[in-house]
This record gives structure tokens, C-alpha cells and sequence, in this order.
């Protein structure tokens, strides 16, 4: 980060100083090395903002984050302390404001990315694509969110020249306020699914809602979008990109050869233009993403060679399809998250392993009213798909066990293509008896199910 004088920081937030007035000019003109929101990591230095979570109030460590070095603290209180600090009426807003003010200090090329599902995955193909020409800076981890973001932005010093950041939410306005942080060059829309259904009533409400990604872009900046995608594709408006998977979109896929879980082959088309792929994830959904990443990366004036040779070094972040083959067993895990659209797209990539194909699957949070008929579907799926075993586990899940059983033919031998366990204890006193040598098995459920401990539990057997 490069330094922000107190000063600055004042004016970007519209906070008041609360300091000692014999020395606060000359504490003014001091400058903070970093922001941190975590008084656990090193504040020497740094800005210190309290930020009132769920389950914790920074306001509690301020203290703290003075004894450990941080210089200033932004505060929603008035506080008995010695120390300076900056007080506001809303530190969640003073870190956008911050994150808004120092984005703008930087005459780099932001990339902007939401969607329904496979935003990680793209927000990485992409960073790794762009990667190929420009020092390049990507959102980590699940820094998708109104506290994250900004911590990423803070991430840019003198040599980045783009950034890709990667916006989540589960309301309306809050990629509104992300766009306005991050003030995008290029906004991209993986899909418009079910996720988050919940809090945003419909499709056409999860519509708006990634849509406010544009609010912020100027009138240059380019969109793209999903063709596939029968929402995104009715979208008015200039400076439109559409991929996808036919002829009719700008980038488009043609002769797709599937390696089963070794990846997927295919050609790259733009016009006249050509160019051939192997990526090392399997699955449709990686050509959609990839098809994405080489529209911003000749958006941003790569090559062919540059576009491909980012495709083909591409690593997807943890638990999101990856492959992973111990203890005699192939494992899928992609437990990082799940909606109706991603969970099927990873049957889609079980259905074409080796072996016998088992898939555990559970809970698929936020879908509201709209949940016991979409697990139901997606249990249908699954058995329509030809995996061998479809187990289910949770609450919700157990609409995933009705929907494959419900097509199940009585029989001794189909019995057990559906089988539901209330959690995971019972899962595991079972698994014993379910799993054989050379399985390939698809562990996935929504991140709040923790299902990173089954495929522990699978490694250690």
C-alpha cells in the first residue's frame, strides 16, 4: 500500500479527529503503512478500523491495536483512550470511502466480476490470463463482500496495472457499493442462477442486483456477458461483449473434446480469429469460463499466445473441482460452495469419470421458498446423469434423496442408488460399507455445511 497521511484519511471518510490539539498538526501530515480490520495481524504502522461483525466489535480491541503499533483507529464511538483517533458514523462506510478514495489515486484497469456461479473460478482464469502482459492483482480468498474488497483494493501499490476483483452479495446494493469502490474498466456476469434467491425474490431480482455492477462504469467501459444465459442475453445497451457456446456470441467454443477428469479441449473463436486450448479442469463450465477470460484478455489487447498460455497455467483456488486421488479413491472435492446450477454442472463432470461414480451431496443455502423443489431437481438430475450412488446429507438435502428416489425402479440393487443420512456422523459410521476401491466420488454442498470435513474423513480411510 502506498502511505495515506491522516490528513487524507480524514477528508476520504468525513471523520472528525479526536487527538490532543498541541500536537495534531504534526500528526496530521503522518502517513499509515496499511489498513487491517484484524487486531490479531501486524498493526505496526497501519490503520486500525473497528468494524462490528456478527459475532465480534472491533471497538472491543482498539486498545489492543495501539499496543500492537497501529497509529490511527477509525471508531463509530466515542472512546476513553489517550491515543488519536478518527471518529465516523459508520466504519463499514469509512472503509469503502477509504477503499474509494485510494482505488481512484491509481490510473490502473479494474475488472469487475459477478454472477450466480463460477465468478472464483473466472475471477482466477482471468487473473491468470492478464497476468501474461500485466503485473496483475486478484481478489483472494472469498474477499468478495463490502469488508473484503476494500481490504484487496488496499492491495495495489505503484506497479500494479490491473486488478480483478471478483463482487458477491446477498442483498440489493451491494455490488452498487462495490461498484462505486472499485470503479470498473470492464464488467463481467458469469449467469443469472437461483443463488440467493432467498433475499431477492426471483431471477429478474437477482437481475438487478448483478446488474448494479455497471453503476460505477464510465461510459468506455465494456460489458461482458454470458450469452447462454436467456437473462444477460436481452440486456440492452453499447459496448457489449456476448461469450458462449454457439456461433451467435462474440467468442465462442468449437470442436470441445472432453479428457474426462484430465480437462477439456477445444478451439477459441472471435471472428476470424482462432486459437486452440487444453485446459487441466474438466467440465463445461470451465469452457465458459475460459471463454470469458480470453474476452477480457483481447478486450485488454493480449495475443492469442498470451491468452492461451494463461488458460494453460491456470490453477482453480481450493475446493472447487479438484481432483484429488488417495486412500484408493478418486475424489471430486468442490465443497466451496453450491446453488442449483453449479451442482449440476459438477454431476455433469462425474458422470464422465472412471469407475463407479458416487456424488454427496448436501444443503444448498438461501434458495427460500424455492429450496425443497430445487434440491428436488437436482436429485433427479443425479440419477438422470447415471451416477451409480447419490448420497445426501442435511436437512434440505433430504429433497435431493426424494427427487432421485422417486425414479428409482423397485428393486434390491436400485435401493441403494439413493441413500440419505441426517449428518455427517452417520455418513461416516456408513461409509465403509458404500465405498469401493477406484470409486471417483463428488463431495459438494454450500459453504455453510462444513463439508470439507467428509473429504478429511474420506482421505484418512
Amino acid at each position: 500500500m502506498v502511505g495515506l497521511s491522516i490528513q487524507e484519511i480524514i477528508d476520504a471518510v468525513s471523520g472528525e479527529l479526536i487527538f490532543n490539539p498541541s500536537t495534531k498538526n504534526s500528526f496530521l501530515d503522518i502517513k499509515v503503512s496499511g489498513v487491517e480490520i484484524d487486531s490479531r495481524k501486524c498493526l505496526q504502522g497501519k490503520l486500525f478500523i473497528a468494524i462490528r461483525g456478527e459475532n465480534f466489535d472491533g471497538h472491543s480491541f482498539i486498545e489492543g491495536a495501539f499496543d500492537k503499533g497501529a497509529v490511527c483507529c477509525i471508531s463509530e464511538k466515542y472512546i476513553n483512550i489517550s491515543r488519536p483517533y478518527i471518529k465516523v458514523a459508520d466504519t463499514k462506510e469509512a472503509l469503502l470511502l477509504l477503499a474509494g478514495y485510494y482505488r481512484r489515486l491509481f490510473g490502473i484497469k479494474v475488472v469487475a466480476i459477478t454472477g450466480s456461479s463460477g465468478k472464483t473460478t473466472t475471477k482466477d482464469m482471468v487473473a491468470a490470463v492478464l497476468s501474461q502482459k500485466y503485473n496483475t492483482l486478484k481478489t483472494s480468498g472469498n474477499f468478495n463482500n463490502e469488508i473484503g474488497l476494500p481490504l484487496t483494493i488496499f492491495k495495489i501499490n505503484p506497479d500494479t496495472e490491473v486488478c480483478v476483483l471478483e463482487m458477491g452479495m446477498n442483498h440489493f446494493g451491494e455490488i452498487h457499493n462495490l461498484s462505486k469502490v472499485a470503479a470498473p474498466d470492464i464488467a463481467l456476469i458469469t449467469n443469472i442462477g437461483v443463488s440467493h434467491i432467498e433475499n431477492l425474490g426471483s431471477r429478474k431480482g437477482i437481475l438487478k442486483a448483478k446488474t448494479e455492477i455497471f453503476d460505477y462504469m464510465g461510459s468506455s467501459g465494456e460489458k461482458i456477458l454470458c450469452g447462454d444465459d436467456d437473462m444477460l442475453k436481452t440486456l440492452p445497451g453499447q459496448n457489449i461483449i456476448f461469450y458462449g457456446s454457439n456461433s451467435d456470441n462474440n467468442f465462442y467454443a468449437a470442436n470441445i473434446i472432453y479428457n474426462g477428469l484430465d480437462g477439456v479441449t477445444f478451439d477459441i473463436n472471435s471472428g476470424s480469429n482462432s486459437f486452440n486450448v487444453c485446459l487441466k479442469k474438466p467440465g463445461k463450465h470451465m469452457v465458459l469460463n475460459a471463454l470469458a477470460a480470453s474476452a477480457v484478455g483481447a478486450a485488454l489487447g493480449l495475443s492469442n499466445e498470451q491468452i492461451k498460455n494463461g488458460l494453460e497455467s491456470f490453477e482453480a483456488s481450493d475446493m472447487r473441482m479438484e481432483v484429488i486421488k488417495s486412500a484408493g479413491y478418486t475424489i471430486l472435492n468442490d465443497v466451496y460452495n453450491a446453488n442449483p446450477d453449479s451442482m449440476k454442472a459438477a454431476l455433469d463432470v462425474l458422470s464422465h469419470a472412471p469407475g463407479r461414480k458416487i456424488c454427496i451431496l448436501g444443503d444448498m443455502l438461501e434458495l427460500g421458498s424455492q429450496s425443497p423443489p430445487l434440491h428436488n431437481e437436482v436429485g433427479e438430475y443425479a440419477y438422470n446423469s447415471g451416477i451409480d450412488i447419490i448420497i445426501s446429507v442435511g436437512d434440505k438435502a433430504y429433497n435431493i434423496y426424494e427427487g432421485a428416489a422417486k425414479l428409482i425402479v423397485v428393486s434390491d440393487t436400485e435401493n441403494q442408488r439413493a441413500i440419505y443420512f441426517e449428518g455427517a456422523g452417520a455418513l461416516f459410521e456408513n461409509l465403509n460399507k458404500i465405498l469401493q476401491k477406484d470409486d471417483t466420488i463428488l463431495v459438494k454442498a454450500s459453504r455453510g455445511m462444513h463439508f470439507e470435513e467428509i473429504v478429511e474423513n474420506i482421505l484418512l480411510r
